[in-house]
């Protein structure tokens, strides 16, 4: 009786080599880098972030730019307007909303001649979507950018103290950038600091986010009770009295809530 032995194939081994990213997944990754920044971002940060070559990054980005998905800003880079369109950052996040807020906008410049700003919550920061100002406004990072971080202005706070699941997402950092030698940076800080919005109903910020720049806002709900903007007026620090500030931005907000009812 013969006994056939059959031997195991031997594995074959996939040298093939691993594709590298295409441009399409190297500009995507460009594109995360500059939506997750606070502040437009320099090309070497870039280079950092991502691990692309510095030459392969510039291409990248002069594509991008060209295409409006992303802005050059001074010496750094912010996403641009199309990919900001594209992302729903769109000012009826309630439908009619302008038509309902543009009044109470221009009652509010009217009435203070300061900065007005209406802020709504994008991922982890706030986007103004609308704001007016006069010849004498006061300046601010935030110009060309029309973004700031959450945790250090009054419109920012404001969305983040009537936003549960918002202000999770923020606090789970545990630690936040400094701005100004007067910003908030801790997680307990941070937390008292919104516990006395939300007992107000008013969010204040001076020089927390730039040094000359006092802010105050209110929280704005729509239909359901739920907050979707932020109304606030920025003026230079020390020069006006931020509590009388308060009680017009406060008051044009709840009329603005109350707009929206009707939308």
């Amino acid at each position: 009786m013969l006994t056939q032995t059959v031997s195991q194939a031997p594995q074959l081994v996939d040298d093939r080599p691993v594709p590298q990213p295409g441009s399409l997944e190297r500009g995507i990754d460009i594109l995360l880098a500059l939506s997750a920044a606070s502040r437009p971002v320099s090309l070497a940060q870039l280079c950092r972030s991502t691990g692309l070559p510095k030459s392969t990054a510039h291409r990248i980005l002069g594509v991008l730019c060209s295409r409006e998905l992303a802005t050059r800003v001074g010496n750094g880079y912010v996403p641009g307007e199309l990919l900001e369109t594209m992302a729903g950052i769109a000012r009826a996040r309630v439908p009619g909303t302008r038509r309902a807020v543009l009044p109470y906008l221009l009652y509010l410049y009217e009435t203070t001649r300061q900065t007005v700003n209406l802020a709504v919550p994008s991922g982890l920061e706030a986007r103004y979507v609308e704001r007016l100002y006069g010849h004498n406004r006061v300046r601010s990072p935030s110009d060309g950018l029309d973004r700031t971080p959450l945790h250090c202005t009054a419109a920012g706070k404001a969305l983040l103290a009537f936003d549960p699941k918002l202000r999770e997402e923020v606090l789970a950092r545990g630690s936040f950038e400094r701005m100004t030698r007067r910003t908030i940076i801790t997680l307990a800080g941070l937390e008292r600091e919104l516990a006395q919005v939300r007992r107000h109903g008013l969010a204040y910020a001076s020089e927390e986010f730039a040094e000359g720049v006092a802010c105050v806002a209110a929280p704005v709900f729509g239909p359901g009770g739920r907050i979707c903007m932020s109304l606030g007026v920025a003026a230079r620090a020390h020069t006006v009295p931020l509590g009388k500030l308060g009680i017009a931005v406060r008051g044009a907000a709840q009329a603005i809530s109350a707009a929206l009812l009707g939308v």
